[in-house]
C-alpha cells in the first residue's frame, strides 16, 4: 500500500532541500511520508542542494513591468530579494524586466507547480487518462504515459519550469538561481499578472 503524499508535504520538502517537485514526491513515497528520512534520502542521492540562502527572508524587491511593442500585452511581476541595496542594482532591475518580458511571451499559468489550480490539473489529467486508455496499452504503461504528460504540461505552463525565451537552454528557475548566486542574496518571483487586450 502506497502512502498518500499531499502537495503540502511535497512543498515543505522542496522548500527545505531545493530539489525538484517530482524528486521530492518520490522521496516521500519511498520513505512512507517521513519528512526527515526524505531529506536524508535526497541528500544521499545528491539531489538536495546546500543553498544556505533558501531559509532567508526575501521581503525587499520591486515590481518589474513590460508592455509589448504593439501595446496589447502588459505584465507586472513582483521580484523579491533580501535587501533594498540589491533591489536598486541594475542587474536586479534587468532581471525583473527580463522575467516580465518572458511572461508576456510565454503566458505561464502560475509561478510554480504547487500554485497551479487543482481543477486545472484535474482537467488535464482526465484528458490524458482518456488518451492513455484509447492507446490500449497495459494499465501500468498508461499510468506512466499520464505522468509523463502531466510533467510536460507543468514544464510548459509553470513559470519556473519554462524554457527561458531569451535562452532556451535554461529554465526561468535556473536564471533566477544564477542571479541569486551573482547577487549574493535569495531572489524569488512572488507573483505576476499578465494583461492582454481582449483576453479573459
Amino acid at each position: 500500500m502506497t502512502t498518500a503524499i499531499s502537495a503540502k508535504d511535497v512543498k515543505v520538502l522542496r522548500d527545505r532541500t531545493g530539489a525538484g517537485m517530482m524528486d521530492c514526491k518520490k522521496a516521500l513515497q519511498e520513505t512512507g511520508g517521513d519528512l526527515e528520512k526524505a531529506v536524508d534520502l535526497l541528500r544521499q542521492k545528491g539531489i538536495a542542494r546546500a543553498e544556505k540562502r533558501a531559509d532567508r527572508g526575501a521581503s525587499e524587491g520591486l515590481i518589474g513591468s513590460y508592455v509589448h511593442f504593439n501595446g496589447r500585452i502588459g505584465v507586472l511581476v513582483e521580484l523579491n530579494c533580501e535587501t533594498d541595496f540589491v533591489a536598486r542594482t541594475e542587474d536586479f532591475q534587468q532581471l525583473a524586466r527580463d522575467i516580465a518580458l518572458h511572461i508576456a511571451s510565454a503566458n505561464p499559468l502560475a509561478v510554480s507547480a504547487e500554485l497551479v489550480a487543482a481543477d486545472v490539473l484535474a482537467r488535464e489529467k482526465a484528458i490524458y487518462e482518456l488518451q492513455a486508455a484509447d492507446s490500449g496499452k497495459p494499465p501500468a504503461v498508461q499510468q506512466k504515459m499520464v505522468e509523463g504528460k502531466i510533467r510536460k504540461f507543468l514544464e510548459e505552463q509553470v513559470l519556473l519550469e519554462q524554457a527561458y525565451v531569451k535562452d532556451d537552454t535554461m529554465k526561468v528557475g535556473d536564471l533566477i538561481k544564477a542571479a541569486s548566486g551573482k547577487l549574493g542574496e535569495r531572489v524569488a518571483v512572488r507573483r505576476f499578472v499578465r494583461f492582454e487586450i481582449g483576453g479573459a
